[in-house]
């Protein structure tokens, strides 16, 4: 059985300790700036990525739909997106 892209790109997301990271963070508290997302990280986990560096992790995160973003005035916001994780879980969960 052969993964489709949108399977494989959710599973590069995640393979990365950073952005399960970030995944955690959105968790706990969704709707976060960039600059929250880093401070948290450095706070929680002593993280010294770049802006930049977390602003990459991000696209791959929403390149996987597993987060999206909305700009709001100078500010763009990042939410969690479970709907892939679900997607995935279905392939090995079999009705009885």
């Amino acid at each position: 059985m052969s993964e489709s892209a949108a399977e494989e790109s959710v599973f590069k997301a995640l393979a990365d300790p950073t952005r399960r990271k970030i995944l955690d963070e959105l968790a706990e508290r969704d709707g976060q700036t960039l600059f929250e997302i880093c401070s948290r990280l450095a706070m929680k986990y002593q993280l010294q990525s770049s802006r930049q560096a977390i602003s990459q992790h991000l696209d791959t995160l929403a390149a996987a739909g597993l987060v999206s973003s909305r700009k709001d005035g100078r500010y763009k916001f990042h939410y969690l997106d479970t709907t892939p994780l679900q997607r995935l879980t279905e392939r090995w969960h079999k009705e009885n």
